[in-house]
């Protein structure tokens, strides 16, 4: 592959890198202790076309390559993790099975305000029993007249709160295989549940999800009885190559303020910067990631180009998030108490890359996978 950037794609970087500098890198810290869902940034962000780049024209999409939206993701969790894993969620998962399944009214109603920023979505997927484990799913579809019931209980969904619409991933049928539907907020039946509170990425709101007996009408069917499984595949090298971009921005803040802290902060009359251990671990810093940069790139390029990249999809993940931890890590070392103190954003990027880690599939579940490609 020849990494060499395309312009168009240097001024999508650019784009995004000055609305980071200019909108997001100031309001971190707020948005950070606000516990509150960033809706301003939010819409700005949808206002300049950040939710429709992956999508096609006919719903308002500007029909962008993947490493467009890693550029764009890296440069928005350089400035916050929490507004980067909302917009990740809007971007991708929150509305691509409307596009890939839905009608057209549900394209016109939700799926094009959802692409400006005017209407949020979120997926259903994780249970109290299932999370890697898609097979461990137990919320129930019961076809009636007109529809279906659903019935089951949803965790970790993320932007609960705030949604208009939610992707549910429930077994229907007489196999009971896995089936997406679209559930609307104000449906009978759905109920959000309580906030469970993290380590991190505090200004995301990831709720529990109930639902008890809640109606859904035969257009809210998204894909075939038991087709849920297949679609979510179709899109899940995807997810893991985004949440490596995540990662890539969470490391690069983390290193930009170490080297930061290291020129200006002085021992035994000279800044620490010029200490040789202190150098050692900014370069093992800098080259971590842009090794996992690398693998983030190339893996986006595959499949920008239509080759096999599921294999590299879960290695640049797996890398690039294990390195953005270590990167973080490093970098609290090198502000050494000033890294504990919550006045120095470095505590913040250690909490949310942790963020990186889970999403996408934990490191273990990614290992597997790639094992298993090897021997196929």
């Amino acid at each position: 592959m020849d990494f060499e950037l395309l312009d168009e794609q240097k001024q999508i970087r650019d784009t995004f890198a000055q609305f980071c500098d200019k909108k997001i890198a100031p309001q971190a810290a707020a948005i950070d202790e606000s516990h509150a869902f960033p809706m301003e940034l939010f819409k700005e962000l949808g206002e300049l076309g950040f939710f429709s780049m992956r999508y096609p024209a006919d719903v308002g999409g500007s029909g962008l390559d993947l490493i467009s939206l890693c550029l764009s993701l890296e440069e928005i969790a350089r400035g916050s993790m929490s507004l980067a894993g909302c917009v990740t969620m809007q971007s991708l998962m929150g509305t691509k099975f409307l596009e890939m399944l839905g009608n057209a009214d549900i394209r016109q109603r939700l799926l094009i305000p959802a692409l400006r920023g005017e209407k949020i979505g979120a997926i259903c997927m994780t249970e109290p029993n299932a999370g890697s484990d898609l097979g461990g799913i137990a919320t129930t579809a019961r076809k009636v007249d007109g529809g279906y019931v659903l019935r089951g209980q949803k965790i970790w969904v993320t932007s609960a709160p705030v949604a208009d619409f939610f992707t549910v991933f429930a077994r229907a049928g007489e196999e009971r295989k896995l089936t997406i539907f679209l559930v609307e907020k104000g449906f009978d039946g759905l109920i959000v549940g309580k906030s469970i509170p993290k380590m991190g990425v505090w200004a995301i709101p990831t709720s529990e999800l109930a639902l008890d007996d809640c109606f859904v009408p035969d257009s809210h069917r998204l894909s075939e009885e038991g087709d849920g499984e297949s679609h979510l595949r179709k899109l899940l090298a995807e997810i893991r190559i985004v949440t490596g971009a995540l990662a890539l921005g969470g490391a690069r803040a983390a290193l930009d303020e170490a080297v930061r802290y290291a020129g200006e902060r002085r021992q035994f009359g000279k800044p620490i910067a010029s200490f040789q251990a202190t150098q050692i671990r900014l370069a093992e810093m800098a080259t971590d990631l842009e090794a996992a940069r690398r693998l983030v790139h190339y893996a986006a390029w595959l499949k920008d180009s239509g080759k096999p990249h599921h294999k590299e999809a879960a290695m640049a993940k797996l890398f690039a998030s294990e390195a953005a931890a270590q990167i973080c890590d490093k970098a609290a070392r090198v502000l050494a108490s000033y890294g504990y103190s919550m006045e120095f954003p470095v505590q913040r990027h250690l909490r949310d890359i942790r963020f990186t880690l889970i999403g996408g599939g934990t490191s273990d579940i990614l290992k597997l996978i790639i094992a298993k490609e090897l021997s196929a």
